[in-house]
Parts: C-alpha cells; sequence; structure tokens
C-alpha cells in the first residue's frame, strides 16, 4: 500500500493509549529525549534496548551549564541529539536491524500529515517527530527552552499521539512545530547569569565553523541585552530571547526493520514535495 491517503485512512496506531501508558518510557536523563524515543521506536519494531544502551548509542550532548557565556550559547545550540544521531543510534543499538530515514519539513512540504502518518504506521514504520516547541506555545504557556523528539504512536484525523509526554496534539500544531527553521530562542536571564565584566563574545563569530552565528549577529545580540539591562529607563522594551543557531532540523524520521517490505519501502520513498 501507498503511504498516504485521506478519510478513514487517516487513522493508525502502533498502540492504543492504555498500551502506550504501559509501554512508553519516561525521559531517561538530561537533554535525552532522542534517546528514550529511540528505546520506544526499537521496542514497537521488536528489537528492545535499555535505556543505557540507547543513551550510549545516540551519544546525547549535554548543555555546558557552568561554561562561560560564548561557550554555554554553543553548547545550547547542540545539546540533546540530531535526527542523524537518533539513525545511527538505531543502526548501532540495533546491530543494523533498524534503519530510519528522515524527512524534513521546512521548508514547507506539500504534505497532509496524519494522512502521510498513518499510512506509514500501517506500513509497519515507526515516526519520530523532531519539533521546535517554541513554536505554537499555547496561549499563557512560558516558553520552553529547547526542541523535542517525540515518538508518534498513533494518528487519527486532526489528532497526533506521542509519547514523553503521553499526549494529543492536533495537526495543525504539530506541522507548525515541524516547520521550523533550524534556529533556538535563549531567555535573556540565561544570557545575564552568565555575562561578566571580562567576558568576550568575538569567539560567536571567530572561532565557530557555522557562519549563521554571525549573520543572526549573535555578539550583537548579547551586547544588546547588556547595554538593555545597564540602562536605567525601565519604560524602555527589552529583548526576551537572543536567537542563535540549532543543530537540529525539523521534520519526521521513519523507522523500519531493515530487511522488511516497510524498510525498503523507506528506502525508495521519495522526498515530500515543496509547496
Amino acid at each position: 500500500m501507498e503511504p498516504g491517503g485521506s478519510g478513514d485512512e487517516a487513522v493508525a496506531m502502533l498502540w492504543s493509549v492504555r498500551e502506550a501508558v504501559e509501554r512508553s518510557t519516561l525521559q531517561i536523563g538530561a537533554s535525552a529525549c532522542g534517546a528514550t524515543a529511540l528505546v520506544d521506536v526499537l521496542r514497537a519494531l521488536g528489537v528492545p534496548v535499555t535505556p543505557e544502551t540507547a543513551e550510549r548509542c545516540v551519544q546525547t550532548r549535554l548543555r555546558r551549564n557552568e561554561a562561560p557565556l560564548p561557550d554555554y550559547l554553543l553548547s545550547r545550540s547542540e545539546a540533546g541529539a540530531t535526527h542523524q544521531q537518533l539513525i545511527d543510534g538505531a543502526d548501532l543499538a540495533s546491530r543494523g536491524k533498524v534503519l530510519g530515514r528522515f524527512f524534513p519539513f521546512h521548508p514547507r512540504r506539500r504534505v497532509q500529515l496524519v494522512s502521510w502518518l498513518a499510512g506509514w504506521i500501517r506500513c509497519g514504520a515507526v515516526p519520530v517527530a523532531t519539533m521546535n516547541m517554541q513554536l505554537a506555545v499555547p496561549e499563557g504557556e512560558e516558553m520552553p527552552d529547547a526542541w523535542h523528539h517525540q515518538l508518534v504512536f498513533g494518528v487519527a484525523p486532526d489528532a497526533i499521539y506521542m509519547s514523553n509526554p503521553l499526549e494529543v496534539v492536533s495537526e495543525a500544531v504539530v506541522h507548525q512545530r515541524l516547520c521550523s527553521e533550524s534556529l533556538l530562542l535563549i531567555r535573556r536571564e540565561d544570557v545575564l547569569q552568565r555575562w561578566t565584566a571580562d567576558t568576550s563574545v568575538d569567539s560567536l563569530a571567530q572561532d565557530v565553523s557555522d557562519p549563521r552565528w554571525t549573520v543572526l549577529d549573535v555578539q550583537g545580540q548579547v551586547r544588546q541585552v547588556i547595554r538593555e539591562e545597564e540602562c536605567e529607563d525601565e519604560r524602555k522594551p527589552k529583548m526576551s530571547h537572543i536567537v542563535i543557531p540549532a543543530a537540529y532540523r525539523s521534520g519526521v524520521t521513519l523507522f523500519a526493520l531493515r530487511h522488511s517490505d516497510p524498510g525498503q519501502e523507506l528506502l525508495r520513498a521519495p522526498e515530500l514535495p515543496l509547496l
């Protein structure tokens, strides 16, 4: 069956909600949402591994909270894991039994998300969404400070069921979070807490290989936050966040047993067309 479809076809579940409560894994460590999702991916594919194995194979990167400001910001840009780390981790943890294929959603794609996911789930693939949680923040809730990987264990019309945490989110909200530039907002207070009189942010333009640090003028953003803090006029608006590059790409990674029909279908599937 070709992945996709509409109407009643837009319903598929790896697990029932009750099964998800019993089987899904809670966050196994700091910044380890990717490794957590991988534990459940491999369980769903019948290749269970321990959380410790998943963590080791994914090689989660941690925030360097005690580092000077420039190094802290660099660590924030890559803390956690990318979709490629999940794909490599699945291959390593399963000893080659499981493959992954990433489908980027940015720039925006021509796809009916729920129907597309339903088709792949019914084929036997297991989806993991990599989302910018700083988009589509519910009114009144605090801005999250990270991206997130979540296993998709089911879909229904306008409903996407995910684990860690167990929740049902609308298709529109998930799609918005899946279609994001690779950027991360850092809270003003996280900058100020690490700023000292001898802090130099020159390295953010000179010592990093990613030109986006210069394009985004992260140096200038930091200096603006400091100038605002030193200004005695409390009426002037202040930046709530600075914007830095993120290592992650938004989209969906589909996993399947390598030597299965779904695995071969994944390898043959075309990229999602751009809008």
